[in-house]
């Protein structure tokens, strides 16, 4: 029988969630969901000084948001909770005392002053201080006491911290699902830090046994823990436990390809790199769905930043991620994001809605600029502006023209568009107008053009400063249907204020 595939998302709660996390919890959730898995929400909260309040509630509204919720987690308990880890310190006890009962950890009480005095001294030979094989019998810990020494100190309560004893001269091959064979030297290894001096376990230590005890087949996470992949499989090893398969995700990069993408990129670019806005005392940071960006289309952008389906098709629904993906196809190398290739997703994603959303989303936009909105000539307005927008605050700036007549004209459009005889033209396009009963934009474009040839106007000479006179520019969509749509007492009211500002 085929084990069953448990994958895991454990981000940690110190501030707002990176689309290279969302990122990463998007890959989980297509490879649980395309083999019928497990996609779990485990909290790696143990670092208690930088836990930031309301970032844990940020974390699963941005997954519901982008609808790649999570089968088990805090809120969705399961076999194999709890799933923060600030909730699992018996479990974490316990098999620290294994470890260090087996020989494969260690109590160390070198205080910070040494510790420091130790690498400034490294530092002043041109050398590193490493914690390891090297050194650690000659330094102030278990390896170098006897049994009832290091009771002594522990009794009293002296702080100590637990560390990994690295195993000397070993050569560790493993394979990652991206990546390949790699091979590492122990003797590379320090000594790594499982349990703090406050009694928590580090990521390093609490990500294992959370791992091997919630049954999690398949560790799919971010190219920086790729170094401590050693560690994490000497874990293993040590416990007698079989570890889970790993696959690590390139990084993000820059828009010039030159680094990981950070916040700082999106202030400067003018794009999001976090899913949803984040708020600290002294700054707001912006977030996709605030500024207009639809789910489907961010989880588009996401899915293509290190994966390549091997053909043609760039849009995929979501049903066709969870077919379609395949960890083998996911690239080693940084993907680089690019900002207009996320824009020309969203407007593929924008201009592909049911026009009930979009007059819906359009409607509710408006209410946040103190404008209600009712009249069956709202949705003939979305019609007509829909293909220059690719947001709804695009709709509502191309839609200005219809709620607002101009008070002022764009003074290049002035210059482009009047003539000495301009003022005579409108007014008997004004009269013209007046006439005609039936407003719709085949017959305006008939009588209106008739009218020029007849009255030997060149049409230019008509259209332009008609424009302008209901515009205020020289911009937006086409003419008759924006007559149409403002209706004949509008059209004429305007006609007539731009006739006064003119004269």
């Amino acid at each position: 029988m085929t084990p069953s595939v448990r994958v895991r998302f454990a981000p940690s709660p110190t501030g707002p969630l990176h689309i290279g996390g969302v990122r990463t919890a998007l890959f989980n959730y297509l490879f649980a969901k395309q083999h019928k898995g497990t996609f779990v929400l485990r909290i790696e909260d143990t670092d208690q000084t930088r836990y930031v309040s309301g970032a844990e509630p940020y974390i699963t509204e941005a997954l519901n948001w982008l609808d790649i919720p999570y089968d088990e987690g805090p809120e969705k308990p399961g076999l194999y909770g709890p799933y923060r880890q600030s909730e699992r310190k018996t479990l974490y006890n316990n098999h620290i005392t294994q470890l260090i009962d087996a020989g494969h950890a260690y109590y160390a009480f070198d205080s910070a002053e040494d510790l420091a005095n130790l690498r400034a001294l490294a530092e002043s030979q041109g050398e590193t201080f490493t914690y390891g094989v090297t050194n650690r019998k000659h330094l102030n810990n278990a390896l170098a006491k006897t049994h009832e020494e290091v009771q002594q100190l522990i009794a009293p309560g002296l702080p100590y911290v637990v560390r990994f004893k690295t195993p000397e001269n070993r050569t560790l091959t493993f394979t990652d699902l991206i990546r390949g064979e790699v091979s590492i030297q122990t003797s590379v290894l320090d000594d790594k830090i499982l349990f703090k001096s406050d009694g928590m376990p580090t990521y390093h230590f609490a990500n294992v046994v959370d791992d091997h005890l919630m049954k999690i087949s398949h560790v799919i996470r971010g190219e920086e823990w790729l170094p401590s992949l050693a560690l994490h499989l000497l874990l293993y090893e040590s416990f007698g436990w079989a570890a889970p398969e790993f696959a690590h995700l390139p990084l993000i990069l820059k828009p010039s390809g030159k680094g990981k993408l950070s916040k700082r990129d999106g202030d400067s670019g003018g794009f999001p790199v976090f899913p949803l806005a984040w708020k600290t005392p002294n700054s707001v940071f912006s977030g996709y769905r605030e500024q207009g960006y639809l789910p489907e289309a961010v989880l588009n952008i996401l899915a293509f930043l290190g994966w390549n389906p091997g053909t043609e098709q760039e849009v995929f629904s979501k049903e066709e991620l969870v077919r379609d993906f395949d960890l083998t196809r996911v690239q080693k190398s940084g993907a680089k994001f690019d900002p207009e290739k996320a824009r020309w997703f969203q407007n593929h994603y924008f201009q592909n809605q049911p026009k009930t959303a979009l007059v819906a989303s359009f409607v509710d936009f408006a209410q946040t600029k103190g404008v209600y909105l009712a009249g069956e000539k709202v949705p003939d307005i979305i019609e007509l502006i829909q293909n220059r927008a690719s947001f709804v605050v695009d709709l509502w700036t191309e839609s200005q023209l219809f709620f607002q007549a101009p008070k002022t004209f764009d003074p290049q459009g002035i210059k482009k568009a009047i003539k000495p005889d301009t003022v005579a033209v409108l007014t008997e396009l004004q009269n013209l107008l007046n006439s005609i009963d039936d407003f719709t934009v085949e017959t305006l474009s008939d009588m209106v053009k008739t009218w020029a040839k007849e009255a030997n106007h060149g049409l230019g000479s008509v259209m332009m400063p008609l424009r302008l006179a209901l515009v205020g520019s020289m911009q937006g969509p086409d003419v008759f249907a924006i007559m149409s749509l403002l209706g004949p007492s509008e059209t004429c009211e305007r006609i007539a204020f731009a006739r006064a500002f003119l004269s």
